[in-house]
């Protein structure tokens, strides 16, 4: 099988390639290398997948060998090419996509709002039509836990109404959702959203908390603490995440065309919620630092609790999130150091 994975230089994107690397998939990785963060974490994640940042930095529509000989490939484009990206598909005849690539954070798109539409809109819509074009077997997208805004009902189950989110990264994400409802619907096409919770673990992003928390500490500076640490999370490691993405690339789609469910939704998470300031434990302990705490008012954009119900994925996928959040914390950390060479 061959398959196009967006986002590949991201933090999941990259986890994805290599699962199914060493399931011997062929994969062709896409992603622009833009700055919202320090390239150079992504250009490590490549590295790691057996492409250097010289030839990352100038591939375009082709391919190099690398240390996963044919099997793996790279390209630098935006999802938002509206010429290349038809040419990539025609070209590359793959069966599936797994579309990971997105503008991330929900803080930055209160600053940069037009710079989400772009990539998580349009570029989405692009990845659509080169589907419904290319008779692509099955389309696995990016989702996120942030759809569900200040839902009060806790867990958060797939059935709940989304209609309210607090973000313009959430509404772009449930833009992607009712984008693929509608060509699943239209043109028979195979789409599977999966709202991603809260993961962390190694090449994690330096924009989201567990590395904001952890860098602060390692240097002795204080961290914010926002709704004065009443928070929670399901936090989910990287490893249950990649596996659950896996569970669905491979899945046998007769079934689901004999039943005509061309469009499915589900919440991939741990199925339970930790408390922030436990999680901040965590790092302390690992860390052997007691953490500065700023306690902070909420910021506009976040929510209080965030807890997957992940009933329907277990059901459909035998889904089980293995690493405890003690266990994942430490691994993070043990990447952490050595990633930044901190002793």
């Amino acid at each position: 099988m061959k398959i196009l994975v967006t986002g590949a230089a991201g933090f999941v994107g990259y986890h994805v390639c290599e699962i199914l690397l060493q399931h011997n998939f062929t994969v062709v990785g896409l992603d622009n290398i833009n700055d919202y963060y320090d390239v150079n974490l992504k250009y490590g994640r490549l590295e790691q997948l057996g492409i250097n940042k010289k030839d990352a930095e100038k591939f375009h529509l082709e391919t190099r060998g690398n240390k996963h000989g044919s099997k793996f490939s790279f390209i630098r484009m935006n999802l938002e090419d509206r010429e290349e990206l038809p040419k990539l598909f025609a070209s590359a005849k793959f069966d599936l996509v797994c579309n990971l690539a997105a503008q991330a954070g929900v803080r930055y798109s209160l600053e940069e709002p037009n710079i989400y539409v772009d990539s998580n809109v349009v570029g989405f819509l692009n990845i659509l039509e080169c589907c419904r074009h290319n008779s692509i077997k099955h389309l696995v997208y990016a989702s996120s836990s942030s759809v569900y805004g200040n839902n009060k009902k806790i867990p958060f189950s797939v059935e709940d109404n989304v209609d309210h989110p607090i973000s313009l990264y959430a509404a772009t994400k449930k833009s992607n959702e009712l984008m693929a409802h509608t060509y699943s619907h239209l043109f028979k096409i195979p789409t599977t959203g999966l709202r991603f919770f809260t993961v962390y673990g190694p090449w994690g992003r330096p924009d989201m908390a567990p590395f904001l928390f952890t860098d602060a500490i390692s240097k002795n500076k204080a961290i914010k603490v926002f709704n004065h640490g009443n928070m929670e999370r399901d936090f989910t490691y990287i490893t249950d995440i990649t596996e659950g993405i896996f569970r669905v690339l491979k899945q046998d789609l007769t079934q689901r065309k004999e039943s005509n469910e061309f469009y499915k939704l589900y919440n991939i998470g741990n199925n339970s919620s930790v408390k922030l300031l436990y999680f901040i434990e965590q790092i302390e302990l690992n860390l052997k630092t007691s953490a500065k705490k700023l306690m902070m008012d909420i910021q506009p954009g976040d929510v209080e609790k965030t807890w997957a119900d992940i009933e329907s994925f277990v059901n459909d996928y035998e889904y089980k999130p293995k690493t405890s959040i003690e266990l994942g914390v430490k691994n993070y950390i043990n990447w952490y150091q050595d990633f930044y060479k901190i002793k």
